[in-house]
């Protein structure tokens, strides 16, 4: 449960930094920190990108299993998917002050649009849950858009504002011994990629 930084001009690993959790999403505020969704500890992980130590570990109250996150560069806000209670958590990246929270669906994954001030969770159940960011302390959920069951991963095209997700028809996974509950198994030739429009 470590994060490996690797030096991208030599494919060398320069540093492993022990997290002390199951890491899920990271992302960066472009200001030197990176911060990782710690799913087994319901907490985002600070890491100093200079140093390349963990500096701070912010609590999230009210999320669990946190699985999607993503961040508004300009107000330092984390928005982070919660998987395990479904559930949004709006977050100050600069002290991890806990700033609002709404229900969404089985959150996989989660994209920000800056210029829309827009928070997207991919969930699954076949939806998308939409949290508008009104100003850095007021947030309000807009609406669930239909998707598909499987539809958990989550893209954003910055320019358009269109968001993409991965998706295929499922049949139920066949139970065993060991796993009396398996996922639903993709049906080969099935694939396709969910366009969803501005």
């Amino acid at each position: 449960m470590d994060a490996t930084v690797i030096d991208v001009a030599t494919d060398q690993v320069v540093a492993t930094i022990p997290l002390g959790a199951k890491p899920e999403t990271g992302v960066s505020d472009g200001k030197g920190k990176v911060f990782v969704n710690a799913e087994t500890t319901n907490e985002v992980v600070v890491i100093n990108a200079t140093t390349l130590k963990v500096e701070g570990r912010y609590k999230i109250d009210g999320g669990e299993e946190p699985s999607g996150l993503d961040i508004d560069r300009k107000t330092n806000r984390l928005f982070i998917g919660c998987g395990g209670n479904k559930t949004m958590v709006v977050m100050d990246a600069t002290n991890g002050k806990n700033l609002a929270k709404f229900p969404i669906g089985d959150c996989d994954g989660l994209v920000f649009d800056p210029e829309l001030k827009m928070a997207y969770s991919s969930n699954g159940e076949g939806n998308i849950s939409a949290v508008r960011e009104v100003n850095a302390e007021k947030f309000e959920f807009i609406e669930n858009i239909t998707t598909e069951p499987s539809a958990r991963t989550i893209g954003i095209d910055l320019i358009t504002h269109k968001l993409y997700l991965p998706a295929a028809k499922t049949e139920p996974g066949v139970p065993t011994a060991t796993n009396a509950h398996p996922r639903p198994k993709q049906v080969p030739g099935t694939f396709h990629i969910i366009e969803v429009g501005k």
